[in-house]
């Protein structure tokens, strides 16, 4: 310590003419009696504050008060929402979408087909067509999304126009799913109408596309296709993989026709009652519960392994069941009254049982390995579902003991997860799915740019049987599974 460091002194009082006269006698006559110097802590004191202060305000505004990215309850928050329940990115100026004005084929042409092979008929209006009630149901929902002209004061990441060059993305509507399935499965057809050829549909698009200005423009870059099921426009996905594709996984598709840069991942339409009920185990008794069909090809595999190990555990219901209305009811049943759901892979690595689980509040137990989720910006999956890779599930009493280690408060914690983030995965909310898929596509607009500017200035070049390099592959799915 310096001890011989000038000590302050408090100001002095105040004095009478006289004494301070004195005292500036004084002061003359004693060179020894000098006032003290005058310090310079002070003035450098009240600078250093000043920039102190000013680097704060610089850090709040620059940080906090500028609606950063921020993580609450397992949903990623860009920015606060108007009304409270949205979570998302939603760009400042919603992206301009124009929706073809297919011919009537390609969208209620195909559900009058799907209606007239199973002995339906015709009717006047179209507005009486009802889509089925399928797992695809999607294409719907989007379709008709596109109808309405009010979504920019919804607060959705898209706006439909009706002059195509005003427009950023080109939306397909074709019913590729539905028409997959319009002719019965080992059922012979009813009515004497033509058959209905998937194949030729397929072929009748492309050919419709390539007469369109806006596709030929940027080689198909801005434009959206709605391919849900694996297996939907397989014979001309070759031809329209440029766009963005609109799937469940990435089970049947190559690794230069898809991948997450480009696409999005749809969930498919649950398929059974959403469970009304709150978090809770009283009411679920039992520890895990699957019901579908035990046989599939493929990574599906798994499931007749699984079956093996689970049939004879207690407290464990698993079934083999088809789609049929009394199998969804059994089904019903069976999630509402369970703590978890299982979740193996099928022919591809989802299935719509996944999202039948979530709506159920029924904690999913997912085993596949090569399993591609939605909005997974926005959705912290392990908060959510409990994931378990095939050669831990397979073996004996590996799996039930996992579940069985989880307390009670876990599994109300999953459940309260579940809750928060349900209406992603319902079609019919208007802050659900259907809103956040078109906040996915329109995420997508900067990469479209990007290929389109780049199309524009390559040479067309033979690269040997190796990829592009544009090609940015996350889809890992089709590497084979051994069991």
């Amino acid at each position: 310590m310096n001890l011989n460091r000038q000590k302050f002194r408090s100001p002095p009082l105040p004095i009478s003419p006289t004494v301070a006269s004195n005292v500036s006698v004084k002061t003359s006559m004693n060179p020894s009696l000098k006032m003290p110097k005058r310090s310079i802590l002070k003035p450098t004191l009240t600078l250093a504050i000043l920039i102190f202060l000013f680097s704060l305000y610089t850090f709040l505004n620059s940080f906090v008060f500028s609606k950063p990215l921020a993580v609450n309850n397992g949903i990623v928050n860009f920015g606060s929402a108007s009304n409270g329940e949205y979570s998302g990115a939603e760009p400042q100026v919603p992206v301009k979408v124009y929706m073809y004005d297919l011919p009537r084929d390609f969208t209620y042409g195909v559900i009058e087909s799907y209606n007239l092979a199973r002995g339906g008929e015709k009717v006047k209006e179209d507005a009486l067509l009802k889509y089925p009630g399928t797992q695809h149901s999607a294409e719907w929902h989007l379709f008709t999304s596109l109808l309405v002209r009010d979504h920019g004061r919804m607060g959705w990441s898209i706006f439909p126009v009706s002059d195509p060059d005003q427009a950023d993305l080109f939306y397909v509507p074709f019913f590729s799913s539905l028409s997959l399935v319009v002719n019965p499965v080992n059922r012979p057809r009813s009515g004497d109408g033509p058959v209905y050829s998937d194949e030729k549909m397929q072929d009748a698009l492309i050919e419709y596309l390539e007469q369109q200005e806006h596709w030929n423009r940027n080689n198909g870059w801005d434009h959206v296709f709605i391919c849900q099921d694996p297996n939907a426009l397989y014979k001309v996905v070759d031809k329209v993989k440029n766009g963005v594709l609109l799937v469940s996984d990435f089970g049947r598709l190559a690794h230069d026709q898809a991948s997450l840069i480009k696409d999005v991942i749809l969930p498919y339409s649950h398929r059974i009652n959403t469970y009304q009920g709150d978090v809770g185990i009283q009411n679920r008794k039992t520890l895990l519960f699957f019901m579908g069909n035990r046989y599939r090809k493929e990574g599906g595999k798994i499931r007749d392994l699984l079956f093996q190990v689970l049939e004879s555990e207690n407290d464990v219901i698993i079934k083999h069941g088809t789609q049929s209305r009394e199998s969804r009811r059994a089904a019903s049943q069976g999630m509402h009254t369970s703590k978890f759901c299982l979740h193996p892979a099928g022919d591809t690595p989802s299935a719509c049982r996944l999202f039948d689980a979530i709506v159920s509040l029924c904690i999913p137990v997912i085993v596949s390995d090569f399993i591609e989720l939605p909005f997974e910006d926005a959705i912290d999956y392990r908060k959510i579902a409990i994931f378990i890779d095939s050669d831990t599930a397979i073996k004996q009493g590996a799996l039930v003991k996992i579940l069985r280690e989880l307390s009670m408060e876990n599994i109300l914690e999953f459940q309260r997860e579940i809750k928060k983030i349900k209406q992603y995965f319902e079609y019919e909310d208007p802050n659900g799915t259907v809103k956040e898929i078109w906040r996915q596509v329109s995420s997508k607009l900067p990469h479209i740019k990007l290929m389109i500017n780049r199309d524009k200035r390559l040479v067309k070049r033979d690269l040997n049987g190796l990829l592009d390099c544009s090609c940015i592959c996350s889809n890992q799915s089709i590497i084979p599974i051994t069991l």
